[in-house]
């Protein structure tokens, strides 16, 4: 899998796994139990990870869906 998007914004993640739900891409949410943990305190942020080979579809149905491109993981980022 392959981190797609990193944020502490609630609003935006749950955006993220609605439009890919809607373009049937799985995808899987990472830390989300350390960010509870913590308390909602926006120090640990959630990453969206997606299939490797449906990273980059992944990636245009979020930009054409409205999500700015710098709240993505740019292109050949190791992250």
């Amino acid at each position: 899998m392959r981190e797609l998007l990193r944020t502490n914004d609630p609003v935006l993640l749950s955006l993220a796994e609605s439009v890919l739900g809607d373009a049937e891409i799985g995808c899987f949410v990472a830390d989300r139990n350390i960010s509870n943990a913590e308390g909602s305190l926006g120090i640990f942020p959630r990453r969206l990870l997606v299939a490797d080979d449906e990273w980059t579809m992944a990636r245009d149905e979020l930009l054409a869906a409205g999500v700015a491109g710098e709240d993505l993981v740019p292109p050949g980022s190791g992250r």
